[in-house]
């Protein structure tokens, strides 16, 4: 597995659709200020420094969860997180793209 894998930036496209006909649920991992300025309809606002305190909730949710922020660096710690929890989760990276592959 390279590097890219582990950091959660495989094949994206590909893995977006799986997660998408599995009813994975988006969350953006950017402050709220940054989520109020644009985001990905329907996606849920849990920014990365309360991700941690928030991971019973969103196990309890019972889909995956594809993490995306602006650039793609915060969704992969957030990523990590959430594996971590036993969270079937994807780093989508950038909400921009993430949204341009939706």
């Amino acid at each position: 597995m390279g590097i890219l894998n582990m950091l959660g930036f495989g094949n994206k496209s590909e893995n977006i659709k799986d997660y998408l006909e599995k009813g994975a649920i988006i969350v953006d991992v950017r402050t709220v200020g940054e989520f109020r300025e644009g985001h990905i309809s329907g996606s849920k606002n849990i920014p990365l420094d309360t991700i941690f305190s928030k991971t019973k909730e969103i196990k309890s949710w019972g889909k995956p969860v594809i993490v995306c922020c602006r650039s793609g660096m915060r969704s992969a710690q957030a990523t990590s997180i959430l594996k971590n929890s036993g969270i079937e989760v994807m780093n989508g990276g950038g909400w921009q793209s993430l949204e341009s592959k939706l």
